[in-house]
């Protein structure tokens, strides 16, 4: 009986020793990666992986479990911008994400930038220690159109024999969160617009609540820059005659509120804020009150100012609300409180013809950086800050400012541009070159194509 005692006890310590000899010849470190070429701006993968407003959406920690819950702390942008997890599910437990380094600068990452490195540091369950999530971007492609995004996974074991050991299993849960998150991040990415928006500094401005007088109006969008304007003017005139009519003064410049950009035809509103939101229609004083949401009902009435037909001045009488509850003043002009919140700002330089362009980048920074919008709810709109100047032959000789502003549902109180204190852009340059044309003074966006 001893004898097999003693050869058990014999047999254990081989057995443990073996064990500690398998884990000391096991590497101290752990290392995977997956790549996938995405087709998208380098700026754009780099902004996305810089937040973790839209981390959700690409994590397998969602697709887990459908009621965890993220906390986000620290910077909302780049090093220092942090996101944390509870989930009652074991499999994915507690943990946090924090953004570690992100190079080149946000700034700095333009056309002559080829590469980018971000790194994320991982607190979580996994056995190990100085875990991080490594981000190699590569643009990729004959024009540079592609981004190759290399994921990797690394982790110290150190003397640990236990976690040393856990390096067995670096190709399941690690594994499987970098290629998850890697596919769904390719789909977060499907959403943005191929725009390049690396001239645009954007601006979060708060906004207060502003009484305007408004009139519906859409061209065609074959009339151009010329055809916009002259609707525009008349519309800018029959704003006017009505504020004198109510006794209201016209307090700022003219406003475009965009409802359908479509492929033919450009739908908006026009309008001009005044210095007071009570006004006195068809004997009635009437507070003046936030217009209402469309009516998402396919067999909804089409309203004014919607992308159907405006509605005509017989069917509805001064005094009357509007289905989207506009006050009706006269003929075809409304009045509404606009503005109210956060919105997402951004400086053209130019004719009108580089508006719905500024339009689309404050759209794509707005999907990259995790702001969320709704342009139907609260549409996108542009102010004619500074108008342009022409002399006696009709040449350009000062640009136009127009500030272009997408309503944000929620936001922080700066972007990174803000934070880092780089200033839009201003009129400093000389008038075009050829009558008519505006080409981009630096630091804004490259001038479109003529048409509105």
């Amino acid at each position: 009986m001893r004898v097999r005692v003693l050869e058990f006890l014999a047999a254990c310590a081989i057995v443990v020793g073996l064990g500690i000899l398998a884990a000391v010849v096991m590497p101290g470190s752990g290392h995977i990666e997956r790549s996938l070429a995405v087709g998208k701006d380098m700026r754009q993968v780099y902004d996305v992986l810089s937040n973790f407003r839209r981390f959700p959406e690409y994590s397998v920690l969602t697709s887990n479990d459908r009621q965890i819950k993220y906390t986000y702390s620290g910077k909302t942008y780049g090093p220092g911008a942090e996101v944390a997890w509870t989930s009652s599910d074991p499999k994915v437990g507690t943990g946090s994400l924090t953004i570690d380094s992100a190079t080149p600068d946000f700034n700095k990452v333009d056309s002559t930038a080829k590469s980018a490195k971000i790194v994320w540091d991982v607190e979580n369950g996994w056995k190990g220690y100085n875990k991080t999530f490594t981000f190699d971007l590569e643009r990729q492609g004959s024009r540079n159109q592609l981004t190759n995004v290399t994921w990797a996974y690394d982790v110290k074991y150190g003397w640990n024999l236990v976690n040393r050991f856990a390096n067995l299993y670096i190709h399941g849960d690690p594994d499987s969160f970098i290629e998850y998150g890697l596919n769904n991040l390719q789909n977060v990415l499907a959403s943005v617009p191929n725009v390049d928006y690396k001239d645009l500094i954007p601006y979060i401005r708060q906004t207060e609540q502003t009484p305007v007088l408004l009139v519906p109006a859409s061209i065609q969008r074959k009339d151009g820059i010329e055809g916009l304007a002259d609707t525009v003017n008349k519309a800018v005139a029959q704003i006017q005659a009505t504020a004198k009519k109510l006794g209201v003064n016209v307090t700022g410049p003219r406003i475009l509120f965009t409802t359908n950009y479509g492929d033919t035809t450009y739908t908006f509103d026009v309008a001009m804020p005044i210095d007071s939101s009570a006004l006195n229609v068809n004997g009635q004083t009437q507070q003046l009150t936030a217009p209402t949401p469309p009516a998402l009902d396919a067999n909804a009435p089409a309203e004014a100012g919607t992308a159907e037909a405006p509605a005509t001045a017989e069917t509805l009488k001064p005094g009357d609300h509007d289905n989207l509850g506009r006050l009706v003043v006269d003929g075809n002009v409304r009045a509404t409180l606009a503005f109210g919140g956060a919105a997402l700002e951004g400086v053209w330089n130019g004719t009108a013809a580089g508006v719905p362009q500024t339009r689309d980048m404050l759209k794509a920074y707005a999907l990259t950086h995790g702001y969320k919008f709704d342009d139907v709810v609260n549409r996108s709109y542009d102010i004619l800050a500074k108008p342009e100047v022409k002399d006696a032959q009709g040449n350009i000789t000062s640009y136009a400012e127009f500030d272009v502003y997408l309503p944000l549902g929620n936001a922080p109180d700066q972007t990174p541009e803000q934070a880092a204190g780089i200033k839009q852009p201003t009129l400093e340059v000389e008038g075009p070159a050829e009558s008519g044309s505006a080409p981009a003074p630096a630091g804004t966006a490259p001038a479109p194509a003529a048409s509105p």
